[in-house]
């Protein structure tokens, strides 16, 4: 009698259906971007198995896979893909090898949406669109900057990058406030700006590292996560601010905000006891050190 040929956990679909009606794979960057499910595991018969929880991560670390163990989550969200290059071989020296191990050891999935949550109507972009003041008035119009083709799989208002535009100044103190606060409370932002600019009337902004989107746009402000000193200069030549919180700062807050909520009510329909838990572990690599008294995070 011939072996069954092994199964995906059912759980592991439901989350990568519920993660593809939320954000289609299909407005995703594939170009260069490595989205969706990485990682499988299989539907074996233990109590482990069962648990319908997920957990959600910009970025996929040891230390959030140990977190994972730990939380007993079965399928892991990561907003960024933590695997772009061809594997071939699977040891425990490298970091991301040594991740697929745990995890693999542990039944547990990884699904990354990554620039499909960039490019959805109501996704990362429009989230940081939203917390422009004067963004939500009815004299404010917003337009996609990099707009994707409308289609039967891919929505009105899809694309890359949104860029906001008031009929009333709004001062620039108030906005970068509103950033630090909307992106989960940050005490530091880096701003680059001409000198005497201290109003705006139009923002452009992209999650990450958004110039190469934005660049061409004609908004007096740009907020992205990270951004050259070259493509900082020009900008500020140009006559435009920019907005850098790091990287995955300007991501993360995202995922507690409208991810979780969104993914699982999604879930629940399905699975009454599901669960979508949000890392406690993960955090931006780069930390800003006072050397007049250094006090480095634990």
């Amino acid at each position: 009698m011939a072996a069954s040929s092994p199964q995906i956990h059912p759980f592991t679909t439901q989350v990568v259906d519920a993660m593809r009606s939320l954000y289609p794979e299909e407005l995703a960057d594939r170009s260069w971007d490595n989205i969706g499910l990485l990682l499988s595991n299989l539907n074996l018969q233990s109590p482990s198995s069962s648990r319908p929880k997920v957990l959600l991560t910009n970025d996929l670390t040891i230390a959030v896979a140990e977190e994972a163990i730990r939380r007993s989550a079965s399928v892991i969200v990561s907003y960024h893909p933590f695997l772009f290059r061809p594997i071939k071989s699977i040891g425990l020296a490298d970091p991301h090898q040594r991740i697929i191990l745990q995890l693999v050891q542990a039944n547990i999935a990884v699904y990354s949406p990554h620039t499909a949550v960039d490019a959805a109507p109501g996704g990362m972009a429009d989230w940081l669109a939203d917390m422009l003041p004067g963004s939500s008035s009815s004299s404010a119009r917003k337009v996609v900057v990099t707009p994707l083709a409308e289609s039967e799989t891919v929505p009105p208002n899809s694309g890359y990058g949104r860029a906001v535009y008031l009929d009333q100044p709004v001062p620039l103190a108030q906005v970068i406030n509103a950033y630090a606060d909307g992106l989960g409370g940050q005490r530091y932002l880096m701003i680059a700006r001409p000198k005497g600019m201290s109003e705006i009337r139009s923002a452009a902004v992209c999650p990450g590292s958004g110039y190469d989107v934005l660049k061409d746009c004609d908004a007096e402000l740009i907020v992205t996560g990270e951004m050259t000193h070259h493509n900082a200069l020009r900008a500020v030549m140009m006559g435009k601010c920019v907005i850098a919180a790091f990287h995955s700062n300007s991501e993360r807050t995202f995922l507690k905000e409208r991810m979780r909520p969104a993914l699982e009510e999604l879930l629940r329909k399905q699975v009454a006891e599901a669960e979508v838990l949000v890392s406690d572990v993960d955090e931006d690599p780069f930390e800003i050190v006072d050397v007049e008294d250094i006090q480095l995070r634990e």
